[in-house]
């Protein structure tokens, strides 16, 4: 929960505000409300394969997940992806079509959606990260059942069960 006003740096105190607790400021009388967090992934394939990496970071370490990250406050999600996928493989992508967004709540980090885009490569060099090793494109009958959460186990589900 949020402790400090956002707006002017006082305590906040919890009110039952619209049938919720929220978090308010007494100060300058502004709500601070919880936000969902936003990111966006890539569906990113090759001859019909799927590209997954595994996780080396907590939270979902070792588990596996499609390219994707937190959406920054100045980029819209479909920049994001592209972003998020350079950084993660060293692949330039075009995020040709939004596929589908995905609602979680089993992220320690917060709840949040995934936005998912049909992803092209456009060049670079597949290789690993800091947040992600073991790139590899998998055929839906061949992809892990050691799914990350996040809106990954849903998204990847439903690519395996399109294909």
């Amino acid at each position: 929960m949020i402790k400090f006003c956002q707006n002017c740096g006082t305590a906040l105190e919890l009110r039952i505000m619209e049938g919720r607790p929220r978090a308010y400021c007494t100060a300058c009388q502004r709500v601070q409300y919880a936000q969902l967090k936003v990111g966006a992934g890539a569906l990113l394939e090759r001859a019909g394969r799927l590209l997954l990496l595994r996780r080396a970071a907590a939270p979902f370490r070792n588990y596996w997940n499609l390219p994707a990250g937190y959406v920054e406050a100045d980029e819209s999600p479909a920049e994001a992806v592209v972003r998020e996928v350079y950084e993660e493989t060293g692949l330039r992508v075009v995020a040709k079509k939004l596929v589908d967004i995905y609602y979680f709540d089993d992220d320690p980090r917060g709840n949040g959606i995934l936005i998912v885009y049909a992803c092209v490569s456009t060049g670079g060099t597949l290789k690993e990260s800091h947040e992600s090793v073991t790139a590899t494109f998998f055929a839906p009958e061949l992809v892990p059942t050691k799914l990350a959460g996040g809106g990954h186990g849903q998204a990847i589900t439903a690519w395996q069960e399109k294909h």
